[in-house]
């Protein structure tokens, strides 16, 4: 790399540009901003030294705390381990909402499941919401908690509305119908689900996590099958393992990158919106993928959308697009936070949760959440913590990750593609351009000596460099100009323009061993 200028650019993206506001805190939820001003938060140590568990829990996000509290309630020795910090991976960005209505998810699994499991699917998601409740009562945990009541809205397909009632109904969930909201602009109709609820994540977790075995900064180099994980100054030995790192970090066996993809969707918090237009009784959804979600949390009102298939950026400007929505419905508010979250999608919906394979029978795995991580997050706790103590569960099989899935044959295929095209394109040759070409604040792709390099040029006219290639399984990354990232389109391992890693599945960073042009920084 060093041994010649930057030249034979291939390939400039450019985007529309990207939402700015002065003031704003940008990148950092709500969640973290409050849990900052609590003075009382517990430092964990790095692991440096060899222990030996019954159970063992990669990850120590909102998934692997309930699991290690469900199992501790049982009188299981249980030990965490987590790379980062406790909550500070997806837990961080959720929308915090808890709630058995997964958009209009009843009628599907009525249709292509039967009844028997879309009965199942239900039940583990309404105990769900029992357990929090009974959790943050019995406990006397201060985490914002409210039980309100959960829409799914329609602008323009009642028809949806209707069957997903009748559906709902069916299975015996607090469904209704009707055309009556308190969201700042009129609906053709809505299914109201009673008795759902919202908190706030991180004060949460991290009164459930005061009692428990974890530690922090410590990255998992190496699973073996015997329960061993070795990390960088120590080790743990356990019976059994449950994987909670969002996506799974062992590819074979599990095969998870053939059953999944990645999904964003981007947040802002609005703050003097005026309550007489932010009355909101409940928290929103639209049905439709491309609408907006809408909750209260204190003075704020959390306005989401954007959503789109990681490193697949339409909009380009997703922050812009809610940024006008926001200034439409509630003119007189400010935009005091924005931030960003993704989720693991399974083809038909529903999460992976049990054995991660048959040739691990003793490790499980609780991934694939599609947006619905408070509730699949305490099912997974619920289900792995009775297959460890051998308990007889009434609605497991439906979330087996071995099971055959008619209704999401489509997607799947689509998935394989999408990792297709973009492995080749690694090998694509583009027009060439020039390096200078690339506009400040913006990002390309340029090839030098058969390797392609992404670029971006931030405003002071330093260049930063990254392989394009993902260190997971090789798929091109794109970039993201949202939030100035390089983003997979294939998995959903992201990274800093820098080349640090941000979101797995990829478990190392994405540099350039050796670069060189004018202003780099290294």
């Amino acid at each position: 790399m060093c041994r010649k200028a930057w030249c034979n650019v291939k390939r400039v993206w450019r985007a529309k540009g990207t939402f700015d506001n002065i003031g704003m805190e940008r990148g950092k939820s709500l969640w973290i901003k409050e849990r900052n001003n609590i003075d009382d938060k517990t430092p964990r140590p790095m692991l440096k030294e060899k222990l030996t568990t019954e159970v063992a829990v990669i990850g120590a996000g909102m998934a692997g705390i309930l699991t290690a509290y469900l199992l501790k309630e049982q009188g299981i020795p249980v030990v965490i381990i987590e790379a980062n910090e406790i909550g500070n991976g997806i837990t961080k960005n959720t929308t915090a909402k808890i709630y058995s209505q997964h958009g209009l998810i009843y009628d599907k699994l009525l249709n292509y499941k039967g009844y028997e499991r879309a009965q199942q699917y239900a039940n583990a998601n309404q105990l769900a919401l029992k357990k929090y409740d009974k959790l943050i009562m019995e406990l006397k945990i201060d985490c914002d908690y409210e039980v309100l009541p959960n829409y799914v809205y329609t602008l323009d397909n009642d028809k949806r509305i209707v069957k997903e009632v009748d559906a709902a109904r069916k299975l015996g969930l607090p469904a209704h119908y009707t055309k009556e909201t308190t969201l700042p602009f009129p609906v053709q109709s809505a299914i109201r689900f009673d008795s759902q609820a919202q908190f706030h994540p991180l004060k949460f977790i991290d009164a459930l996590a005061k009692d428990l075995i974890i530690y922090e900064h410590t990255k998992v180099k190496e699973i073996r099958n015997n329960g061993l994980l070795i990390t960088e100054y120590g080790s743990v030995k356990a019976n059994y393992v449950v994987v909670a790192t969002h996506y799974p970090i062992i590819n074979v066996p599990g095969f998870y990158f053939l059953k999944m993809h990645q999904e964003r969707y981007y947040v802002v918090a609005l703050e003097g919106y005026g309550h007489d237009r932010g009355a909101l009784d409940g928290m929103y959804l639209d049905a439709d993928p491309q609408g907006f979600s809408f909750r209260r949390h204190k003075d704020y009102i959390l306005l989401g959308g954007g959503n789109h298939r990681t490193g697949k950026y339409k909009p380009l400007n997703a922050y812009g697009k809610i940024a006008d929505a926001a200034n439409r419905w509630y003119p007189d508010a400010k935009i005091k936070y924005i931030w960003s979250n993704q989720d693991c999608m399974t083809p038909d919906l529903v999460p992976y949760i049990g054995h991660y394979s048959t040739y691990l029978p003793n490790f499980y795995v609780a991934t694939g959440f599609n947006k619905w991580g408070m509730t699949s997050a305490m099912v997974s706790a619920m289900i792995i913590r009775d297959m460890v103590t051998e308990t007889n569960n009434s609605f497991r099989e439906v979330f087996t990750p071995r099971r055959f899935m008619l209704s999401g044959t489509n997607k799947m295929l689509q998935d394989v593609s999408t990792i297709t095209i973009s492995l080749l394109s690694e090998l694509f040759k583009v027009s060439r351009d020039q390096l200078d070409k690339i506009p400040k604040g913006r990002a390309g792709i340029i090839k030098e000596d058969g390797q392609k390099i992404g670029v971006y040029r931030d405003k002071e006219d330093k260049y930063y460099y990254v392989s394009t290639k993902c260190p997971h399984l090789g798929c091109s990354l794109e970039w993201n100009q949202n939030e100035l990232t390089w983003d997979c389109p294939c998995h959903g391992s992201r990274f800093d323009y820098k080349g640090n890693l941000i979101n797995n599945p990829a478990t190392r960073d994405t540099f350039i061993a050796c670069q060189r042009s004018k202003s780099a920084k290294f």
